[in-house]
């Protein structure tokens, strides 16, 4: 087992163990509460590499490498900056909302006294 100590060497390597073996590679993460400890650990087997952290700073990167693996696996490509239409377009173009239907009871509406809000309870009397 090898303990990388940069951040973005870990991500890179991580990233190239997947793609080498993805049916084979594991992603196990371990919090340790009461140290404040992540410990990041990829392996296919032959090849085990560890990321050790005690920094709060690292989690928006652990994100990050989670939602690059996770789309790995799901074989997803990011999606790209959506396309922008002239305001000119979107105005001239209708748009109609869907009728709701009747017998569409089954979700309830909020609004009114019993919309799931928590009821305060009576102080007792003082003696």
């Amino acid at each position: 087992m090898v303990y990388v100590h940069s951040w973005q060497d870990f991500q890179d390597a991580a990233e190239a163990l997947y793609d080498r073996d993805p049916v084979k590679t594991r992603y196990c993460v371990k919090w340790k509460a009461g140290e404040g400890k992540l410990v990041l650990k990829i392996t296919n087997d032959t090849t085990c590499l560890k990321f050790k952290t005690y920094s709060s700073i690292f989690l928006n990167r652990f994100e990050a490498l989670n939602l690059s693996l996770i789309e790995k696996m799901q074989n997803r490509q990011r999606p790209s900056a959506p396309i922008s239409v002239p305001v000119s377009e979107v105005a001239a173009a209708p748009v109609a909302a869907p009728a709701p239907e009747a017998g569409s009871g089954s979700v309830p509406q909020a609004g009114g006294v019993k919309a799931g809000g928590v009821s305060k309870k009576k102080k007792g009397k003082k003696k």
